[in-house]
């Protein structure tokens, strides 16, 4: 692989998440105000669209729990920006040394009033020549209704008790499917992925893993509901071990699909 999609997300003086087809792929604030991620997995052959919210809504945020919507002056100094660029491998990953595929800026001029969340996109053709993932063909979920919010729970839950007791083996089979289209995605042997997650988990026999609280986990929708992001009550992974001596907490994103009643880990 001679090149890298990657998506840049920069702001400052505000908050900002980017997304690409639906799915967000990063966040940033005043502590962190860049991002950099690499994107195949969530890139499609054709029409893809890029889009970039700015003072987006928390994550675990109820649509009853929203504040009504009031309008903003702009400072003139505050802006967000998340480009996709293909830098070479082994070049940095900006605008300096790599092809900008795609830019949505935000920067009000002093005094312009906005109302927050903003939203911007740009639709943009991509020649890629990726096979069809597996979570576009996903059926949307019509709502998240207790009965799946307790099947997600009951999964997260098995992982957890599974993993705090060093078998791997059930979660591992669980993430065949995104372990498979990763390795496609980044043109790597899907054995040596699998290989090295498993090192990872492992290493961890013996770590102390965050209980599962089924009724403060959040099912956040991404791509139209095609897929379900498991999060906890803090907007974070809810699979995750405590944190360790260090203060080391390793976290295991889970992004979920529901067909025919059974949910299959995607991405």
């Amino acid at each position: 692989m001679d090149r890298l999609l990657a998506l840049k997300l920069d702001a400052v003086g505000c908050e900002a998440e980017a997304l690409l087809n639906g799915v967000p792929l990063a966040r940033v604030n005043a502590a962190r105000p860049r991002a950099l991620v690499p994107i195949h997995e969530y890139t499609l052959a054709g029409n893809n669209r890029l889009e970039l919210v700015v003072w987006p809504h928390p994550v675990t945020a109820k649509p009853e729990d929203l504040p009504p919507p009031m309008q903003v002056k702009a400072d003139g100094q505050s802006m967000a920006a998340a480009r996709i660029l293909l830098p070479r491998i082994g070049n940095a990953v900006d605008e300096s040394s790599a092809r900008s595929l795609a830019d949505v800026v935000w920067a009000p001029p002093a005094g312009e009033a906005f109302e927050p969340p903003v939203r911007l996109s740009q639709d943009l053709q991509l020649p890629v020549s990726f096979p069809r993932w597996r979570w576009m063909d996903a059926p949307p979920a019509q709502a998240i209704t207790p009965q799946l919010r307790q099947q997600a729970a009951a999964l997260v839950q098995q992982f957890r008790t599974e993993l705090e007791a060093g078998d791997v083996t059930n979660y591992l089979s669980a993430v065949r499917f995104r372990t498979e289209e990763l390795a496609v995605a980044y043109q790597r042997p899907a054995e040596e992925a699998t290989t090295r997650l498993r090192g990872q988990l492992e290493a961890l026999q013996g770590a102390a893993w965050a209980e599962v609280d089924a009724e403060a986990m959040v099912l956040r929708p991404l791509a139209g509901g095609r897929l379900m992001e498991l999060l906890g009550a803090d907007g974070e992974p809810v699979l995750k071990t405590e944190a360790d001596e260090q203060g080391r907490v390793h976290a295991f994103p889970l992004r979920v699909a529901a067909v025919e009643g059974r949910l299959y880990v995607l991405r």
